[in-house]
């Protein structure tokens, strides 16, 4: 069977960077280590006033199709997945092409093109779908483009307000894949949750605390359902879990309990019983609540071990480097830990080729989705041809009044003119508006 899977990925990120630690944190007069250790974060990307979730996301598709030499005919699809899209009818995709067919010959008026939601998990399933698409055989030898791109804004005073990110990631899915080859098998787990919504409103209604809970425990499900219809996972499956991550002291959250539950009836358990003892069983106990409260305190002990620390060290904590930076994508979040994992492989010289990564997605509303991945003998000059590192250096760093302004400039119930911080060079860029109110954007040299 012909291999399936992601062949590039281009990143592009907002142009602005708040300073958690030295900006944000002394103007709310907090402990920066509560954003550095805490959340795990030390700076988020923002969106300049000329960029919106159309100019990053057709930003990071040029660079893509640049870098691959494509034209619009070798793409029979444009997904787009957000969760902070302005419009209830026209795709976010459709602009995208539009801004596309300004600089290429040809166009896209064959593609089909749609719009993905199902909050941060919609770039995943986006993925999904152009999979099928292709394993289908209706993409008549073309790729899929899949942009998962968003503006991550909570209002000014939010809980979540320091978690912000701004950022697109386009994905190219094809047969014969450069990066990573999709497994056939998925994890679902799915409820009727609140955890997160934004009912008819640009910035989100958050339960924080309910929302940890919930991602937990579709997590859970989803790695058991995946077990159901592949394998009986081990820690050392894997050389990296890129999960979803919307700030990475939740993924530590996430990271132990996958450990705790792939551990168990294994050799680890059995070398770790001397020290921390075997983990419970429900079946010992004469409730729930008492075998909930014996695993808590389970996973108190084994998050101090040697061995989960060494594990996390090796196989969770690289997909993180760059989320400390850049915050919560929202649909893109899981995508930078991908590349984020396989970026540090290169960097140390580390060959994963025929490695598996294994992915979990999370979307609330909510819905965890678990799949494996096997990466590919193309990866590392994919990975070493992305540009992120450049970015992320030439943001501008806004100082905390200029970040109230600029936050204001992108609150759609505010009319605030402000002029752009950094010069746009080579990209595409919002210009205003038409006559139905629709968005209108232009490439600069």
């Amino acid at each position: 069977m012909t291999a399936v899977g992601i062949d590039a990925i281009e990143i592009w990120t907002g142009k602005l960077q708040l300073d958690l630690p030295n900006t944000f944190a002394p103007a709310k007069d907090q402990d920066p280590g509560y954003y550095t250790e805490g959340l795990g974060l030390e700076t988020s990307s923002f969106p300049d006033t000329y960029e919106d979730i159309v100019t990053m996301g057709a930003n990071a598709a040029k660079r893509l199709m640049d870098r691959k030499g494509l034209v619009p005919d070798d793409v029979g699809r444009i997904d787009v997945a957000t969760e902070s899209a302005f419009d209830n009818s026209k795709p976010v995709s459709t602009y995208i092409a539009g801004c596309l067919e300004k600089v290429y010959e040809g166009d896209f008026h064959h593609a089909n093109k749609g719009e993905r939601k199902f909050a941060c998990v919609a770039g995943t399933q986006s993925i999904d779908d152009a999979y099928n698409w292709i394993r289908a055989g209706r993409n008549r030898g073309r790729s899929a483009l899949v942009v998962a791109t968003d503006t991550a804004l909570y209002a000014r005073g939010d809980p979540g307000e320091a978690t912000q990110g701004a950022g697109a990631v386009a994905m190219l899915v094809s047969e014969e894949p450069s990066l990573v080859e999709l497994s056939t098998e998925q994890g679902y787990g799915s409820a009727d949750e609140t955890d997160f919504l934004k009912p008819n409103q640009q910035f989100p209604s958050v339960d924080g605390k309910r929302s940890m809970q919930v991602y937990l425990a579709r997590m859970r499900e989803a790695v058991e359902d995946f077990e159901s219809v592949a394998w009986d996972m081990h820690p050392e499956d894997f050389a990296y879990i890129p999960f979803h991550t919307p700030f990475p002291g939740m993924v530590r959250k996430a990271g132990l309990l996958g450990y705790r539950h792939t551990i168990r009836d294994t050799e680890i358990e059995d070398e770790l019983a001397d020290e921390i003892g075997r983990q419970p069983r429900e079946a010992e106990y004469d409730d729930r609540e008492a075998y909930e409260e014996a695993i808590r305190g389970y996973m108190d002990e084994l998050k101090d071990t040697d061995a989960y620390r060494d594990w996390y060290r090796r196989v969770i904590e690289p997909t993180l480097n760059l989320s400390r930076r850049v915050g919560n994508w929202y649909t893109g979040s899981v995508h930078v830990a991908r590349a984020s994992a396989l970026a540090h492989a290169a960097e140390n010289d580390r060959d994963v080729t025929g490695e598996k990564l294994l992915v979990g997605s999370y979307g609330s509303g909510a819905q965890a989705e678990i799949h494996a991945e096997t990466v590919q003998e193309g990866w590392r000059e994919e990975i070493e041809a992305l540009s992120i590192d450049d970015q992320l250096e030439r943001r501008y760093d806004v100082s905390y009044d200029e970040y109230e302004t600029v936050h204001d400039a992108h609150n759609h119930e505010m009319d605030r003119e402000l002029e752009e911080f950094t010069t746009p060079e080579g990209e595409f860029v919002h210009v205003g508006w038409g006559r139905m109110s629709e968005r209108k954007y232009e490439y600069v040299e």
